[in-house]
């Protein structure tokens, strides 16, 4: 038997190797499924990122219309828009959009 086992040692410690290394190939932090689920990860922070860059490039803009030579046309935009104010004989109407399908 321990002829055998002496016989057999490099078979099985290959194997052992084998199935280990196999293992930590699939599974642990370095592992393909953990790749793929970095690389989601990955790709959902690039998409936040450019909607953060576009977000930030809006707000530049709108932020140079209200420095020291502010666009007049686009504060009485706002003023429209968030007060609801209006000139003289004027009318208001808002429009609500109806989400229910007929």
């Amino acid at each position: 038997m321990l002829k055998n086992l002496k016989k057999n040692f490099l078979l099985l410690i290959s194997i052992f190797l084998i199935i280990y290394f196999f293992f930590n190939l699939l599974s642990g932090q370095r592992g393909l499924i953990s790749y793929f689920e970095k690389k989601q990860i990955l790709d959902n922070l690039k998409k936040d990122e450019l909607l953060l860059i576009q977000q930030i490039k809006e707000f530049d803009f709108k932020n140079s219309l209200l420095s020291d030579n502010f666009d007049l046309d686009y504060v009485e935009t706002l003023i429209r828009e968030r007060l609801l104010f209006s000139k003289k004989n004027e009318k208001i109407y808002i429009i609500k959009k109806n989400d229910s399908k007929n």
